[in-house]
């Protein structure tokens, strides 16, 4: 299994999509540096996905920093906030929701992350999604951001269909399917393909207004 753990990993999937598929030529070389994305596995790194789902990412940073006001965030300290602490986190009723259970799942053991790390990316995707708030984007962007999977690419992410659209010269944006169909050339290197479009979507406008999940 190919990992992304540091910058010359990321470096090395741009060279082989480069290799595997000419029509990216161009996108790495318009697009220019992409920024590699990593974090720690855990409740803090899940529980920061789901934060940032459907909100920009100053949004994003605001709700995170009210919550990692108190310390090191983890599932069992997540709990034991007053309920009018987390109301003043500023998360929707659901976003709210979900972290509850997922932190009561990791403490009760029916959700074990560690566990992951040995699991194919399939496997591991199916374990995330039985927690109900876990989509499927949600997910994916565990596996490759925390846990640095190389393969996989979140066909569902408007940014994505929007750039694979404008970068590949299609004329309309994609579908979630056409998209997935499409980044099957680029393994096993989706997620570093992700990652460039990702980027390449930025250059077009504020960094801000990227409409992820």
């Amino acid at each position: 299994m190919v990992l992304i753990r540091e910058r010359a990993d990321l470096e090395e999937g741009l060279r082989q999509l480069g290799r595997i598929d000419p029509l990216l030529l161009p996108i790495i070389e318009r697009t220019g540096p992409v920024p590699l994305r990593l974090a720690e596995p855990g409740f803090a790194g899940l529980a920061n996905i789901v934060v940032s789902q459907m909100v920009s990412k100053a949004s994003a940073a605001a709700i995170w920093r009210r919550i990692s006001a108190f310390g090191p965030v983890t599932a069992h300290s997540y709990l034991a906030h007053e309920p009018q602490i987390v109301a003043g986190f500023g998360l929707s009723r659901a976003k709210a929701a979900t972290l509850d259970r997922l932190a009561r799942a990791i403490l009760n053991g029916s959700l074990d992350l560690d566990a992951l790390v040995a699991l194919a990316d399939e496997e591991a995707m199916a374990r995330l999604v039985a927690l109900k708030g876990i989509g499927p984007w949600t997910a994916e962007v565990y596996l490759m951001f925390c846990l640095g999977r190389s393969d996989i690419f979140p066909a569902g992410d408007v940014a994505l269909r929007v750039a694979v659209g404008e970068g590949l010269l299609l004329g309309t944006r994609p579908s979630a399917m056409e998209v997935s169909e499409i980044s099957r050339r680029w393994s096993p290197w989706r997620s570093v393909a992700a990652c460039l479009f990702w980027a390449f979507y930025a250059r077009r406008g504020p960094a801000d207004a990227l409409p992820i999940g």
